[in-house]
């Protein structure tokens, strides 16, 4: 049974500070739109779906054209993130505005229109019954060159999220690829962002590093592994963006 959104203590962060200078334009890249509707009111109506307790808004290139944007449509509190380093820093941004009363932080990205809900909830669901502390999204991919594997051990638990770039044969062979978005518990969170560095060729902080982190700390750090790769479909270029259209209009029925 799916659960409802009653009483689950979610509140939502949703990564959407970027300016994307792959799309060509010099519109922030949550702005472009995809059937006349701007990518973060998509992000934003499911994450508003599935959590209880709050959303909040990380904006950086012109957050107030998107905090306005959102605001049209939802109830919302925003977080500024001034410099762009990554997504670890983009959710320590954050956290000052997530309600107090908050359990668990989902993480979303503000340029992934096409998550359903249901994929969301069943996200959560797992996450509350195996008493995680962090849980990924991951997805099945017949091709997954280029994205994040995830390491598993016997018994279930993730114990690394290795990239492409640092995966040897056996793990680029592994079919189950990181998401970008992530369930994480409240009580954890603080401690987990503090203890990632910028030790790398970006200068930046990577939210993918908590799992290293938590490996450390002994904590709970589980997966929940979807099998539809266009719910996850990032909007990066002008050719996602069609292509994310491409989708919309089939699930509208607009197109045979």
């Amino acid at each position: 049974m799916v659960s409802t959104k009653k009483n689950r203590g979610i509140a939502a962060v949703i990564l959407a500070a970027g300016l994307g200078t792959r799309m060509k334009s010099d519109k922030a890249k949550v702005l472009h739109e995809a059937l006349g509707k701007p990518l973060i009111l998509y992000v934003a109506g499911t994450a508003a779906a599935v959590a209880d307790n709050g959303m909040i808004v990380v904006v950086g290139h012109q957050a107030e054209k998107v905090e306005a944007v959102v605001s049209q449509a939802f109830d919302a509190g925003y977080a500024l993130q001034e410099e762009q380093l990554g997504t670890g820093h983009a959710v320590r941004s954050a956290l000052s505005a997530v309600p107090a009363h908050a359990k668990h932080l989902l993480i979303l990205c503000g340029d992934v229109p096409l998550t359903r809900k249901e994929t969301l909830r069943r996200f959560i669901d797992d996450h509350i019954a195996e008493g995680r502390d962090i849980s990924v999204l991951g997805v099945r991919l017949d091709d997954p060159t280029g994205y994040g594997r995830l390491i598993f051990d016997g018994t279930g638990e993730i114990t690394a999220i290795v990239e492409e770039a640092d995966a040897d044969d056996e793990q680029k062979a592994i079919p189950d690829v990181n998401t970008g978005i992530y369930c994480i518990d409240r009580s954890i969170i603080e401690e987990a962002l503090s203890a990632i560095d910028a030790d790398n060729r970006q200068g930046e902080y990577y939210l993918t590093d908590i799992i290293e982190v938590g490996r450390g700390r002994e904590w709970k750090i589980g997966a929940t592994v979807a099998d539809d790769p266009d719910e996850f479909v990032g909007v990066n270029t002008l050719e996602n963006l069609r292509y994310v259209e491409k989708i919309l209009s089939l699930k509208a029925g607009k197109i045979a």
